[in-house]
């Protein structure tokens, strides 16, 4: 049996240069224990000034801004309508993704989701079916909302070559004979980049260019799920051939040349704590489908988000959008911040805990499936929820995107069924953690993995039949 308050970690020498302020901190594991409780061992719900050790629930919104972002902040217009940063913001987005922004509809929001709502929302028609190389949970969970068959294709690498460096890549062969099967019910396709359901692995470039192909046979538009475009950009001249000369920004553009429109989140690759757009092409084949689409989307966006000019966000949000557009293509920036996660990486890697690999851009993924292997523990006993809960103890916070974050819940049969991925993510924060409090988290994970076998599983008291119950749901550790 696992002691829930003493649960032993080894320790990296490293991990211990902010030791004093752990040991400072004014929360026991006590404290945490019955916070953690009184949460339900819901990581969404736990207190995060109890979070002494790192919170890597997710790198969306978490980054710490630049000094130029600060500095450019002060100069942001609260005008209520054509505020200056507006059109400072479109400006660096035509240079940024290489795209007219004369020739495109942009559409501010305050985040990516509520971009995804509105295009969803203006998606009709019956029986539809969007496929991806794959949805995260909000995404999937927009398009079903809208009653949309958010169809994953994921490539066969994927499953069979563990080194593949392009993992994200949709399925190609899958693609077609959608496409050539369902084209009627097919508004569009999306590719996610970076793929964050599917390990946070990249999207080859010779991938969306294929892609692209399928799409302009059938007629089909084709979208980008762009949240972690610079990250991509990073992995194709690291990783394709033939890109290595070519910089990150003339990638990211090329990435963008493909696409007939695009959602984005400026908390991910705009390194911004708020905001969101989506974009379209004036002469999308989207159009043909849904000719008072733009027009749908505008009053859409005036009406839950607010005049055109600013879309929910303050000047001070789009300053600060705008410059970290600027940065987030700069390569000196990119190879500390995907260093970093391969760093951290690396280290859990020396400690044996089993993850997903190559390592993606902005987080490291373990492997659920193989953390238990040996044990009693099986999917249906949540093992990921479990020990995404225990690390809140030791300060820590993990997000896991496995069997229960991803899996649904039959109440009519009160079966469960799991996704292929089962994956527990350690998303970090850009600009925020430095490496020693990463092996801190190391040493944490490394600690229960260790002691595998005592992990109690996670049953779902509340919640388990709601739609995103990660975020809802409430649950009792019970021992094996």
């Amino acid at each position: 049996m696992l002691n829930l308050t003493s649960f032993e970690t080894p320790h990296h020498p490293r991990s211990h240069v902010n030791a004093l302020v752990r040991l400072h901190h004014p929360f026991t594991e006590e404290d945490r224990l019955e916070a953690a409780i009184k949460a339900g061992w819901n990581v969404f719900q736990f207190p995060s000034e109890m979070l002494c050790g790192g919170d890597l629930l997710s790198d969306s919104g978490t980054t710490t801004m630049t000094t130029e972002q600060f500095s450019a902040l002060i100069m942001g217009d609260e005008s209520y309508g054509s505020n200056w940063g507006y059109f400072q913001l479109l400006e660096t987005m035509g240079t940024t993704f290489g795209i007219d922004t004369g020739e495109w509809e942009i559409y501010l929001f305050h985040q990516a989701r509520a971009a995804e709502h509105a295009l969803f929302t203006h998606i009709t028609g019956e029986n539809l079916i969007i496929p991806a190389n794959s949805f995260f949970d909000t995404t999937r969970a927009n398009a079903e909302a809208n009653r949309i068959d958010a169809r994953d294709l994921v490539c066969e690498d994927f499953k069979n070559n563990p080194d593949y460096p392009f993992k994200g890549n949709i399925d190609l062969g899958a693609l077609e004979q959608l496409l050539e099967d369902h084209h009627k019910q097919i508004p569009l396709v999306i590719s996610t980049i970076t793929n964050n359901t599917g390990g946070g692995q990249p999207v080859s470039l010779e991938n969306i260019k294929a892609t692209r192909a399928l799409c302009d046979t059938h007629g089909i538009p084709f979208f980008l799920d762009a949240c972690r475009f610079a990250e991509n950009a990073w992995f194709i001249k690291e990783r394709e051939e033939g890109y290595k000369d070519k910089s990150v920004a003339a990638i990211a553009r090329e990435e963008f040349s493909f696409c007939d429109g695009f959602t984005i989140s400026f908390k991910k690759d705009g390194l911004a704590n708020m905001g969101g757009a989506l974009a379209i092409r004036k002469n999308s084949r989207l159009t043909e489908r849904y000719p008072n689409i733009f027009d749908n989307i505008r009053d859409h966006q005036i009406l839950v988000e607010g005049h055109p000019t600013y879309g929910g966000l303050s000047g001070r949000d789009i300053m600060t959008i705008t410059v970290g557009l600027e940065t987030v293509v700069k390569e000196e920036y990119l190879k500390g911040r995907i260093g970093q996660v391969e760093e951290f990486g690396k280290y859990l890697r020396q400690l044996g805990v089993p993850m997903i690999e190559p390592f993606g851009g902005h987080a490291v993924y373990l492997d659920m499936d193989r953390f238990f292997e040996g044990t009693a523990m099986k999917r249906e006993d949540f093992g990921g929820i479990s020990l995404a809960a225990l690390l809140l103890l030791k300060g820590v916070r993990l997000c896991e995107l496995g069997a229960f974050a991803f899996g649904t819940y039959n109440p009519d049969t009160e079966e469960e069924t799991f996704p292929l991925h089962n994956f527990v993510r350690a998303a970090v924060p850009r600009n925020k953690y430095e490496a020693q409090d990463l092996f801190y988290v190391a040493d944490c994970i490394k600690g229960l993995y260790d002691q595998r076998d005592a992990i109690p599983r996670a049953i779902p008291v509340w919640g388990k039949d709601k739609t995103l119950r990660h975020f809802k749901a409430r649950f009792e550790l019970v021992d094996m």
